[in-house]
């Protein structure tokens, strides 16, 4: 019964998934195709559409041409207005996308809100997202602002940053709607839980890792599998890139890849475990579905890290990578709520 009365708020929040995976998948390309600096600048409205004629077209560029990545990398490469065209598009088009995603969320939220649709539980949960979306405008402003200074590419940290954020925005709004399309609470299985939980976070620090290598192009060396190159599992300039180790395993390509491919066996590990532990647990059909999702998922996504770096991150490998950790993530945030609640 209360499915019925909630089913146009779970709705609501999973078209706010499907926009936030959209967005992600969108700003993978922007980042695949170095198209993330080609606007130069923020408004909330004037920019909505791109510009509309040859003559808005060249002002933009000619601005463009202001800026370190034009600068130093593209006047060097015969860059044309066509070039900056095709750039432009997909940044313009993933700052839409956060657009329409604020949309989506502000306006059927104020119509449930007068309604009184909303639980109070839920409705706190909602105030929360909605915190969430706009710091996550925030952090993307704060990424991009980053290449446009000296530096010609935006820091690794503040896009790990932004795209670790639409991730678990993401998770969190998928178990809000999970919370709802299953109202009935069940005992917790608690062990099981524990194991999920552990998984989820070594998948996040994952997550965050690979938009470390992504900010790095640290997918373009070491493109050898399972060593790193002929004979070495762990190459020398994991150790030799920066000043300390610590930076070496957080700045130096070497060492960041070293760690991404590291926290591949761990994850894959974690959710083996959970796999074999729920083989002795007494799970229902919802929990097997779960995990027997996360073995699934896991090592497609284990398969396709590996021909990303063998074949040198081309765009719709690169991009598959990225759409399947959403999967992934997906499983995980749907299993551990099962075993949960």
């Amino acid at each position: 019964m209360k499915i019925k009365k909630n089913k146009s708020v779970i709705i609501w929040l999973l078209s706010g998934c499907f926009l936030v995976f959209v967005m992600v998948v969108v700003g993978g390309i922007t980042r695949l195709t170095n198209s993330g600096l080609s606007m130069t600048d923020w408004h909330l409205v004037t920019d909505t559409l791109p510009p509309l004629t040859e003559a808005k077209w060249q002002e933009a560029f000619e601005q463009y041409k202001q800026f370190p990545e034009y600068q130093k990398i593209n006047i060097h490469n015969d860059f044309t207005l066509s070039d900056y065209k095709f750039i432009y598009f997909w940044e313009w088009f993933h700052r839409f996308i956060g657009r329409i995603i604020g949309l989506v969320f502000v306006v059927p939220f104020i119509y449930f809100l007068f309604k009184k649709k909303i639980d109070k539980a839920t409705l706190n949960k909602c105030f929360v997202l909605l915190g969430m979306g706009a710091l996550q405008g925030f952090f993307g402003w704060f990424m991009v602002r980053s290449g446009l200074v000296d530096n010609p590419d935006v820091s690794h940290f503040r896009l790990s940053l932004h795209l670790t954020f639409a991730f678990i925005t993401f998770a969190y709004t998928l178990w809000v709607a999970l919370d709802l399309i299953y109202p009935d609470r069940k005992p917790a299985n608690i062990p099981l839980r524990k194991i999920a939980q552990f998984t989820l976070f070594f998948l996040l620090l994952q997550i965050i890792y690979g938009g470390f290598v992504a900010g790095l192009n640290a997918g373009l060396i070491h493109n050898h599998w399972p060593m790193m190159s002929d004979g070495q599992f762990v190459h020398e300039t994991v150790f030799l890139e920066q000043k300390t180790l610590f930076l070496n395993l957080v700045e130096g390509k070497s060492g960041v890849q070293f760690v991404h491919r590291t926290l591949a066996y761990v994850v894959v590990g974690f959710i083996l475990f959970l796999f074999f532990k729920s083989k002795k647990s007494k799970l229902d059909n919802q929990q097997k579905s779960g995990v027997n999702a996360l073995v699934a998922l896991v090592f497609l996504q284990f398969i396709l890290g590996v021909y990303t770096l063998l074949y040198y991150v081309p765009l719709w490998l690169g991009l598959a990578h990225q759409v399947n950790a959403f999967f992934l993530l997906t499983a995980m945030t749907y299993t551990l709520h099962r075993l949960s609640k």
